[in-house]
């Protein structure tokens, strides 16, 4: 007798076709049969040694997470209820081109403070690896959630070169070859930069054509965050386009975002452009979270000439009055190349975590507000906070249109990512509801997508990208990552006000055959491990 039989739900596959009615048999971490309604009339319904009555419930693969940034929080919190409340069964790590492998001892310490406000000092946990295999062997040891995992651009270039700006020498590029390559054959999926972000942004075009050629020659693909999201953005698009063209890579563009004033309604632009490129050939995707404001570190908004040399040097310019005068200068004035092109509007950037408690006042109000509140100038509020709190701050950017968000979403290279930062006092509520808000904001409550269409958007659309061949699809021998939601009543929990609020209308969310979530609650199960590269 089969481990299960979900009975009477109400499936909708991930292949955007419509939804049909069937008993679901799952054994040995695999649906092993699917018996839809007219085939069961007058016959032996098939019985397990569990049943769970799914009637009025929506059966789905289940989510996967494009853009996460959970690559310690994996390793720190089993319980992982942020994503596995959300009916998310995999994401992809090592985003933004900055990650904890390959590392030495050096480019781990370097890394651990320039990223602390992504995931924490993780000061918590036992760096016992430096390669990208000996990182994913560590998620096998038992994970919530299943994983994959980038190899990030950044800190491959600081593990070769350290965080100068300047190009790579024939021998540098060489061993960044070789680390991209030996990091494919250990089971990465693709590589990931982070373009606005020292010291990725350092890289020169052809630098990255060359990394790019190693990845297209293992079957991976490119996932970069762009060089500006702001005043440059269609160009930024448009050069990962013709880079990775020229490469023979597929795109994945990451939190493909249209922000800030110069891009209020250009949506169209960006679409166009990828028309275009897909209908001339192209492999590209993209995804992007379900909200307006973006969310990063308060260090990432300065300019890059300031970043160079890495956290200790950054924070020496800061401390330099000349110096700090000269980033507050390109911050509010120039238009830092850190915050996109654009001069930076401090009413719109929010405090939304710190690590430093006694700076914990600043949480939740704007750099604008702040400064009012103490009596002085923004960019005196911003240096208390670099300083004070060794570039940990995190912030959320109230730069965002509602019209692009839901253009972009509609589009056929369209996938899912939270782009979720779990740390922080008051983090971005997409950490714990991007996926319900899809669901139940922008199917049900708006009509943005039909439920079909924003199922696959969510599940085979990324499983396609990612070359999984038994994920992302209610089908017999794929592997039984599923979820289980009520569309009536499917929702985000979680606000701006209240961050952590768990979503509801998700009472079933199953890893590899086993309940994680159960009757709407966390299980102790973890069923999760590193999904790897198909090998070419």
């Amino acid at each position: 007798m089969e481990d299960l039989v979900i009975r009477d739900a109400d499936v909708v596959d991930g292949s955007g076709a419509d939804s049909y009615r069937a008993d679901v048999v799952v054994d040995g971490g695999r649906i092993v049969s699917i018996v839809k309604e007219a085939a069961a009339a007058g016959c032996q319904r098939p019985r397990a040694r569990r049943e769970v009555d799914a009637e009025g419930l929506v059966l789905s693969p289940g989510f996967i997470d494009m853009h996460a940034h959970s690559d310690l929080a994996l390793l720190r919190d089993p319980d992982h209820g942020a994503k596995a409340a959300q009916g998310v069964t995999l994401e992809v790590l090592g985003q933004d081109g900055l990650s904890y492998a390959p590392v030495d001892d050096r480019t781990l310490e370097e890394v651990r403070r320039a990223i602390t406000g992504w995931n924490g000092y993780g000061d918590d946990l036992d760096f016992d690896w430096r390669s990208v295999g000996e990182y994913l062997d560590r998620l096998d040891r038992g994970i919530a959630v299943n994983a994959a995992y980038l190899i990030p651009q950044g800190t491959v270039r600081a593990l070769v070169m350290g965080w100068e700006d300047r190009p790579a020498t024939p021998e540098e590029l060489d061993r960044m070859r070789r680390l991209v390559a030996e990091g494919l054959e250990q089971g990465a999926v693709g590589m990931s930069s982070g373009l606005t972000y020292t010291p990725g942004m350092y890289a020169r075009d052809a630098e990255l054509t060359e990394l790019c050629r190693v990845v297209a020659s293992y079957g991976g693909y490119y996932c970069p965050h762009h060089r500006s999201y702001g005043a440059g953005a269609l160009a930024a698009y448009a050069e990962m386009v013709e880079l990775t063209r020229e490469a023979g890579c597929p795109l994945h563009l990451a939190h493909a975002t249209m922000n800030f004033g110069v891009n209020r309604g250009r949506a169209p632009e960006l679409l166009a452009l990828l028309d275009d490129a897909l209908d001339a050939g192209a492999d590209i995707t993209l995804d992007t979270y379900p909200y307006t404001p973006g969310c990063t570190t308060l260090a990432a908004l300065l300019p890059s000439w300031a970043s160079e040399g890495g956290p200790e040097e950054v924070l020496a310019r800061l401390t330099d009055p000349s110096t700090a005068e000269r980033i507050r200068y390109d911050l509010e004035v120039t238009g830092s190349d850190g915050c996109h092109g654009v001069p930076v509007e401090w009413e719109t950037i929010e405090v939304s975590g710190v690590t430093e408690p006694a700076l914990g006042g600043f949480v939740g109000r704007t750099v604008r507000e702040a400064a009012e509140s103490r009596g002085e100038a923004p960019w005196a509020t911003v240096l208390r906070l670099l300083v004070g709190d060794r570039l940990g701050t995190t912030i959320l950017q109230h730069v965002g249109h509602e019209e692009n968000v839901r253009a972009i979403m509609r589009h056929r290279a369209h996938t899912g990512g939270s782009d979720g930062i779990l740390r922080g006092t008051k983090p971005h509520p997409r950490a714990y509801g991007t996926f319900p808000r899809y669901l139940g904001h922008y199917v049900r409550e708006l009509g943005v997508l039909t439920l079909p269409e924003c199922v696959a958007h969510l599940t085979s659309r990324p499983a396609a990208r990612l070359r999984l061949p038994d994920r992302g699809l209610v089908r017999e021998g794929y592997r039984a990552d599923l979820v289980l939601f009520d569309p009536g009543t499917v929702a985000s929990g979680a606000t701006f006000a209240e961050p952590r609020a768990l979503p509801t209308g998700i009472p079933y969310v199953l890893v590899d055959g086993r309940f994680v979530v159960e009757d709407g609650r966390r299980t102790d199960v973890l069923a999760g491990r590193a999904v790897r590269r198909t090998p070419v």
